[in-house]
């Protein structure tokens, strides 16, 4: 388990970078995979503040555990996020949220070795 806070950052920032094109994953998954399974608001947090666009970091492959884009007034407008999803073939309907969650669902705890 991580318990450092910048050490924490990075394992979020390393998973984020390993979700494929076109899938996505949640905040309580990234930190389930982290050892932290109570800091999903913390994952939030970071993805929000993690400046996705110049640090080539996916974040808009982050939701909820709903598979809605709780995030998506930290990529400046309320419809890039969605816009992100969708140039990678992922459907998100009126309200905000992603079509077929359960198959465009992305666990790392099952996908990567941690």
């Amino acid at each position: 388990m991580i318990n450092d806070k910048e050490a924490i950052r990075q394992a979020v920032y390393e998973i984020v970078r390993t979700i494929p094109f076109g899938r996505a994953t949640s905040y309580g998954a990234i930190a389930k995979a982290i050892g932290h399974p109570n800091l999903s608001r913390l994952v939030g947090k970071i993805m929000s503040t993690c400046e996705s666009a110049t640090n080539n970091m996916p974040a808009h492959r982050v939701v909820n555990s709903q598979g809605i884009l709780s995030g998506r007034e930290a990529f400046g407008s309320d419809q890039e996020m969605q816009r992100l999803l969708e140039a990678e073939g992922i459907t998100v309907v009126n309200n905000h949220r992603i079509q077929s969650w359960k198959t465009v669902f992305w666990n790392p705890l099952e996908e990567i070795n941690l």
